[in-house]
């Protein structure tokens, strides 16, 4: 297969490390995913989200500019648990809208984040995750991550509405949207072959069956 570059995104608990893992198993490809354990900000930024929103997403971005680079340039098929433009266009506008980052802020990180990305390689595909919040909230539950523990339904449907702004105007490449309470690949084997040869056929610039 040619070189592809494939990032995957959507909400909180979607399935976009389940499912960039097991791409990367069946398929041989690349993986990154998002830097947790080694982010110097996270504690600090859910203890204090006012204070310490701004250097979270500027770490981010960092953090997200870089693994785009190295993996947009290897050789072989690279995919990326969670894209670099989602920091920009869901969870810092879901700060300003909650009140934890003033739009000066804002407007600093955005204008750092649009000189960074405006240099960036454009991707092959984004694979776009979404559940309903109720099924959202219950995985955030069931996987039992202390730092999650406080994420509400309304915040996820806040998130969910600014990701549904975002992917109407997403034009940078091709867009493949899975419902992950439809498709169950975690459990289901088949459900993953099926949501791997939309992939295929999404990158081979086939028409999308809809499942």
């Amino acid at each position: 297969m040619a070189k592809r570059f494939v990032l995957v995104a959507g909400n909180i608990s979607s399935g976009k490390t389940s499912l960039t893992e097991r791409l990367g198993v069946q398929l041989g490809w690349q993986t990154a995913y998002e830097s947790v354990e080694d982010n110097p900000y996270l504690s600090d930024f859910y203890g204090d989200m006012g204070l310490w929103s701004f250097h979270l997403q500027v770490f981010f971005l960092r953090h997200r500019a870089e693994q785009h680079l190295i993996l947009a340039s290897m050789d072989k098929p690279a995919i990326i648990d969670r894209s670099i433009y989602e920091d920009a266009e869901i969870f810092s506008r879901a700060l300003v809208s909650m009140g934890n980052m003033s739009e000066r802020d804002y407007q600093t990180y955005r204008k750092l984040f649009d000189l960074v990305v405006g240099r960036l390689p454009s991707p092959d595909l984004l694979i776009y995750l979404k559940a309903p919040v109720p099924v959202l909230l219950e995985r955030i539950r069931n996987r039992g991550r202390e730092m999650e523990l406080g994420i509400t339904g309304d915040y996820l449907g806040l998130l969910e509405e600014f990701y549904t702004s975002w992917i109407a105007k997403f034009d940078l490449c091709p867009v493949l949207t899975i419902r992950t309470d439809d498709l169950d690949f975690v459990h289901r084997p088949k459900h993953l072959e099926i949501i791997i040869q939309r992939i295929l056929d999404k990158l081979s610039g086939k028409e999308e069956v809809q499942f």
